[in-house]
């Protein structure tokens, strides 16, 4: 784009997530939509939602990180006012594109809340950015999105921090406890066009490094598929209880690497069912917290965003796989499902088939 505008703005990009009993069942319907999800499954869910009073704290969070990053912005002289758009709940993309437009932006940079490749975590994003735009029609801003940063030393740095915190709470140290990081189960016939493996177990071997953490396993949680679409393993709950009766465990944490706040899946995947799965087998286990607005991670948002205003030539990566590309290939983490060839793991409870939310 030789002859577009300069970037004039930043666009936080997120999932969305209702804030109130009445938001869950249009919540999830648009969540839902398109999909073959019996409508038992989806008051099931609702059901969970309620046990959190319907609301769930992605948003709240999503706000907290967009202050961090305007105040991380403003005092490192990055001159971009910040909006904020969701998939499936307000502030939605095309009216947060739409109130872009009427503030005169053009063209923005995008971060997206996955740090991670794959359809329902990148493509998808970006194709509802298209939608978007077309809904919004002449002038809506071009947005363009930042680098993942799963192997960014800012990333690797909060994510080894947390866990630092999380082992000293319960009196260990990462070194001599076992360490599980999670990550949004996806189905393999997604996994077999992204990365999103390769790049979860490199981030995981690089935090386990910077932590000192010598025993750890990458697994996997809230999958919602039915029990017959392949999707990727293990469970974290089959993992640790194949775990415990292998050797028995005194001590665990847990690390959603594969999320970037402490949303509903989260809070019950792990917060709750995970818990109590070592409450029952006397295992002591801490939860380490996801990215938030730890500074190193806003830090590092920040750190994306210039290099592509131009203001660093600096690209910095740690690890095998180096600084991931700007600009998505054309065939970039497509999504092609197919028939289901074997069992798995039933559903889990509040997962709707999304690495981020």
């Amino acid at each position: 784009m030789t002859d577009a505008p300069p970037y004039d703005s930043f666009l936080l990009v997120s999932f969305g997530g209702p804030e109130g009993p009445d938001d869950v069942m249009p919540f999830l319907e648009n969540v839902l939509r398109g999909k073959n999800v019996p409508r038992e499954r989806m008051l099931e869910v609702a059901e969970h939602y309620a046990h959190f009073g319907g609301v769930s704290p992605i948003n709240q969070q999503n706000r907290e990180l967009l202050a961090a990053i305007k105040a991380d912005f403003e005092s490192h002289g990055i001159d971009l006012p910040v909006y904020w758009g969701n998939r499936n709940w307000k502030p939605y993309f095309a009216d947060t594109l739409r109130q872009m437009r009427e503030d005169g932006r053009q063209r923005s940079l995008a971060f997206f809340t996955s740090m991670f490749s794959c359809y329902s975590g990148c493509r998808q994003y970006r194709e509802d950015i298209i939608r978007a735009r077309e809904e919004v029609g002449e002038g809506a801003p071009v947005v363009e999105k930042v680098r993942m940063g799963f192997n960014h030393p800012g990333f690797v740095a909060a994510m080894a921090d947390n866990i630092q915190t999380a082992a000293e709470s319960i009196g260990v140290t990462p070194g001599d406890t076992k360490v599980l990081f999670t990550a949004h189960s996806i189905p393999m016939s997604m996994a077999d066009n992204c990365d999103y493996e390769k790049q979860l177990r490199e981030a995981s071997k690089l935090v386990a490094a910077a932590c000192g953490a010598t025993d750890w396993d990458l697994v996997y949680q809230s999958r919602s598929g039915p029990p017959s679409q392949p999707w990727l393993e293990p469970d974290v709950l089959d993992a640790i209880a194949r775990l415990d009766d292998e050797k028995k465990l005194t001590s665990l944490i847990i690390l959603p690497i594969g999320f970037v706040s402490d949303h509903m899946e989260v809070l019950f995947d792990l917060d709750e069912e995970a818990a109590d799965l070592c409450r029952e087998r006397d295992i002591k286990m801490a939860r380490a917290a996801s990215a938030g607005t730890h500074p190193e991670f806003v830090s590092m948002i920040r750190g994306l965003v210039s290099e592509r205003l131009g203001l660093t030539s600096e690209k910095p990566a740690v690890g095998d796989l180096g600084p991931w590309h700007d600009v998505c290939p054309q065939d970039c983490c497509t999504y092609t499902p197919r028939r289901p060839a074997s069992a798995g793991r039933p559903s889990s409870p509040v997962g709707a088939g999304r690495p981020t939310s």
